[in-house]
């Protein structure tokens, strides 16, 4: 997806299959280092290292993936606007494509979390419930319990096909990337209200860290987003 928006945001999809193994071990050591902080108080008593990243959960942060995803991504631009292109060392020319392909994986990314149980809601009475039956599940639940990847995955692909053909016709950089951002934050908000998992955050407040998180980058990218789109309103006049 990086290459094929490559063309509509022109950008050199080059930029990040070459610094492909920065990105992946950022994201893995860095969302996995605090999912086990943010659930330290069930993997607490860890007592061989090699388990500290490696369990059989598999589970990440991936708001910590995100942001490490970037912080690996702006330190190659500056690398690159120093050393190699400084015409092409903006992050505007890049974080379009960067958010419609992240929002493009996510909703494969829950069809998986799905199919091997990382994700999963708690028990509710809505008519939508799925029943985990398999023999070697690892979902506690012995009832039918809310489909929250199933939902995640759906309402994923309907923002990123709404998104996808907006930049068919939206010119304005950065409209994209904060408007996804958003959305992607408030479908978090919502619904991980029906989700399983608890923080310790969640332990002593109504909220996980997701959702803290997800609070922040709403309030942060509305308010970059009237600037944005201020500012061309005082353009235009």
């Amino acid at each position: 997806m990086l290459h094929k928006l490559s063309k509509r945001f022109n950008y050199d999809t080059s930029f990040f299959t070459k610094n492909i193994v920065w990105y992946l071990l950022s994201i893995f050591i860095f969302s996995r280092l605090f999912y086990v902080i943010w659930k330290w108080n069930d993997l607490k008593y860890i007592r061989n290292p090699i388990d500290f990243f490696i369990m059989n959960d598999y589970n990440f942060s991936l708001f910590w993936a995100i942001f490490w995803f970037f912080i690996v991504l702006i330190i190659n631009l500056k690398i690159r606007k120093i050393f190699e292109a400084p015409s092409k060392g903006k992050i505007t020319e890049y974080i379009d494509g960067v958010v419609l392909s992240f929002i493009f994986i996510l909703f494969i990314g829950f069809i998986w979390a799905l199919l091997w149980w990382q994700v999963y809601g708690r028990e509710t009475h809505i008519g939508i419930e799925i029943m985990y039956s398999h023999p070697f599940t690892s979902v506690p639940f012995q009832v039918p319990i809310f489909p929250l990847p199933i939902i995640y995955s759906i309402s994923f692909f309907i923002l990123f096909s709404v998104l996808y053909i907006s930049s068919v016709f939206i010119k304005v950089r950065w409209l994209i990337w904060y408007a996804g951002l958003i959305a992607f934050a408030s479908i978090l908000l919502i619904f991980e209200f029906f989700s399983w998992k608890y923080d310790i955050l969640k332990d002593s407040t109504p909220i996980s860290f997701p959702q803290l998180f997800s609070i922040v980058l709403i309030i942060i990218c509305s308010y970059k987003l009237y600037r944005i789109l201020q500012s061309n309103e005082k353009r235009l006049k």
